[in-house]
């Protein structure tokens, strides 16, 4: 159910209605909140501050009337520049940055201002009374909408200084570059094995494995689509609740089909309708991947942004050399966080639940491949694949981690052969390439 929760929750931020209808729903409650304040605090405001609105019934008409039809008009302005900067982030940069601009708070903000005032001025315009028996003009209120209109001003001006700034390319790429390092130190945490469960990093033995392999069942999904987040802690709890072990099959992003294993569940005999559907219920998928569990995601944003660039119709590697050293940023985090193992037990050291995680290798594979194989005719880009290699060998740890690095630095040298005519250009590369390839068999080992 909790996952649920998680979902739904990075659908509303992912959105563009949710905010702006919290702030509308706030303008309606402030309306009727001044309108019943109107008769205790306009004269103390009048005499001690000459703040309030002083003109009659026709005056504050026509005002209110003014600042409505202008609010609603300048709100169908900015989501006007909002679908084209998403129309331009979508062209050049490619679509699943689209969600990186819906997520936008400034703009959900923005909307809501423009919305909100307009409601606000409306709501209040409908109390004003002309007749003489009831004449009745709300001073506090109007003024409160004057002020509303001065701020929605500034507003608009800091729209379009932000909307100029963020479609440009580094700035997009910063900020994609800046979530997966969040991501990072987020799913990857520096105290490992503290707290329950206990997360201890020897694997159980080989027998067990065995018997797992053999003995276990099949958990089959419920649906199709992309897997966006698993409640571990569901899991967890369900597998001590059953007395089984839980091996989870996939992870945040991998695609699922119906019916084939979401999770396989020791002993087997032990497995009911009520636990498969209490398992498929720690799973949410959807038609899309988020960035929420699944560090790849992330990745793969920055790598379409670079080979994207790298395309004869853009021919911009400049903004490929931008991306891959936000990815080199990112591994250089990676590289210091220790990994958690994938066998996870509880508080009575029992193994309770089995899962998939993201190593070094898998997320230098993600970060590297597609940019070196698109980008093997760019000299520029090839020799900052291999700076930036040389950059995270520096922060690297694991032995494991270095044979990665290392293994793509050799598949960028080998690349120039074909990639490169002039040979001097191949010189360059070789150059960095010996250099990194020296940081790598250089550095110490200090994995467990």
């Amino acid at each position: 159910m909790r996952v649920q929760v998680f979902k739904t929750l990075d659908r509303i931020r992912s959105s563009f209605w949710f905010l702006p209808a919290a702030m509308a729903s706030g303008a309606m409650v402030l309306a009727f909140a001044t309108v019943a304040l109107e008769t205790l605090v306009t004269d103390w405001l009048t005499l001690n501050w000459g703040l309030t609105f002083t003109g009659g019934a026709e005056g504050a008409s026509s005002l209110l009337g003014a600042i409505a039809g202008s609010m609603i008009t300048i709100a169908g302005v900015v989501f006007s520049m909002t679908l084209v900067a998403l129309s331009l982030a979508s062209s050049q940069l490619g679509p699943r940055l689209l969600r990186n601009f819906m997520r936008d708070t400034t703009t959900q903000m923005v909307l809501g201002t423009f919305v909100a005032t307009f409601l606000y001025c409306l709501l209040v315009l409908r109390t004003i009374r002309r007749a003489e028996e009831t004449l009745f003009v709300p001073h506090l209120s109007v003024t409160l909408g004057v002020l509303l209109a001065v701020v929605s001003v500034g507003v608009l001006i800091y729209f379009i200084h932000h909307v100029s700034v963020s479609i440009q390319a580094n700035e997009i790429v910063a900020r994609v570059g800046k979530e997966l390092i969040e991501e990072i130190e987020q799913l990857f945490p520096e105290n490992i094995g503290r707290g329950a469960p206990r997360i201890p990093t020897e694997p159980p033995n080989a027998d067990f494995l065995d018997r797992f392999e053999r003995e276990a069942s099949p958990i089959g999904s419920t649906g199709d689509g992309y897997l966006q987040f698993i409640d571990g802690d569901a899991l967890m709890a369900l597998a001590m609740q059953e007395d089984v072990v839980i091996r989870v099959e996939r992870r945040p992003g991998h695609y699922v089909v119906a019916t084939r294993p979401l999770a396989l569940v020791w002993p087997g005999n032990r497995v009911t309708d009520h636990l498969m559907d209490r398992v498929n219920c720690a799973f949410a998928l959807g038609n899309q991947r988020t960035s929420g569990q699944d560090i790849e995601f992330a990745v793969n944003q920055l790598v379409e942004i670079a080979i994207r660039a790298l395309s004869p119709g853009v021919n911009d590697p400049f903004t490929a050399m931008t991306c891959v050293d936000r990815l080199g940023s990112a591994l250089c985090r990676l590289a210091q966080q220790d990994v958690p193992s994938p066998y996870r037990y509880d508080t009575q050291d029992q193994l309770r639940v089995i899962t998939p995680v993201f190593t070094f290798p898998d997320v230098t594979d993600a970060a590297f491949n597609q940019i070196r194989q698109y980008g093997r005719t760019s000299t520029a880009v090839t020799i900052r694949l291999l700076e930036t290699i040389a950059e995270v060998a520096g922060s690297v740890h694991r032995s494991e981690d270095r044979i990665a690095l290392l293994r793509h630095a050799k598949m960028i040298a080998r690349g120039t052969g074909g990639g490169l005519p002039e040979d001097e250009d191949r010189q360059e590369v070789e150059k960095r390439f010996r250099s990194a390839n020296r940081l790598l068999s250089e550095a110490p080992d200090s994995s467990p």
